[in-house]
């Protein structure tokens, strides 16, 4: 007997109703955690509280209009562009958090130069914890909506995901069988978990912030090193993916975590000059 888990939670908050539901909860929860945990950072170093107002902002709009057009363009254009009003219907799911890192960079490049006058690194380095557990709960969310599921595996923790676009049958010597598969958003919710309470203890218990972007490297390499091990036990998100060895997540994940080892490498020896 296979042990595991059906997983038959729904997104719906109310019966019959898209809107509201689980899965933007979630969202808004990583979002507002991640708000006040810089907001202690910005009054421990005596910030005036009108930049924490602009980078909200700043960043909700960045990470949602990102994630949401790198889904779109990353993995399913071919699909956007036959309903291009799909677009606008996030509540369906649908976000890639390389577009959301994308747009949150230029964002906050923005940010630096219009609100805070500081370097770039400063932003980056403080932020980066509260982006990490704002990607915990996207990914609780993703779970509650039974998507970016993974490959099926035999483990005790598998999960049967029972939401009607969900297969559970895959052929086995011929043979159609239900089966468990991995929880691929559980996983990236840990990882995301683990790193930021490391991120946060870095700030706060060691001088790394000293040495501007050091924090922000360590970052990318956290989080887009776990997608990309992660990625090994998921199901593609493009149709291209079907049989590749590296998939198209794991390809957008390779140039975030070279720039992290470079920038990492270069802030310790404080080389880097963003302004």
């Amino acid at each position: 007997m296979i042990l595991g888990i059906e997983w038959n939670v729904s997104s719906q908050l109310i019966d019959g109703w898209s809107t509201p539901n689980l899965y933007g909860l979630l969202f808004v929860t990583g979002l507002i955690i991640g708000f006040y945990v810089i907001k202690r950072m910005f009054k421990a170093e005596g910030v005036p509280e009108e930049w924490l107002d602009k980078l909200l902002i700043y960043v909700v709009i960045a990470t949602i209009v990102g994630a949401r057009l790198g889904h779109v363009f990353f993995y399913d254009w071919h699909i956007y562009k036959q309903n291009p009003i799909d677009i606008f219907k996030i509540w369906e799911g649908g976000l890639a958090s390389h577009g959301g890192a994308i747009a949150i960079l230029i964002a906050l490049y923005i940010y630096s130069k219009k609100v805070s006058k500081k370097s770039m690194w400063w932003i980056l380095d403080r932020i980066v914890a509260p982006i990490a557990i704002a990607g915990c709960f996207i990914r609780l969310g993703n779970l509650v909506n039974h998507e970016i599921i993974g490959e099926p595996t035999d483990l005790p923790w598998g999960f049967m995901f029972m939401h009607e676009s969900v297969s559970n049958l895959v052929e086995v010597d011929g043979e159609m069988v239900h089966v468990y598969r991995h929880p691929a958003q559980l996983y990236e919710a840990l990882a995301y978990l683990l790193s930021f309470f490391i991120l946060l203890r870095l700030y706060w218990k060691t001088n790394l912030k000293e040495k501007s972007g050091f924090i922000f490297g360590l970052f990318l390499i956290f989080i887009f090193g776990w997608r990309f091990i992660i990625e090994f036990v998921k199901l593609g998100q493009a149709e291209r993916d079907a049989g590749l060895i590296i998939n198209t997540g794991q390809w957008l994940s390779i140039p975030f975590v070279v720039a992290g080892i470079i920038i990492m490498v270069l802030a310790w020896g404080k080389r880097l000059n963003i302004k």
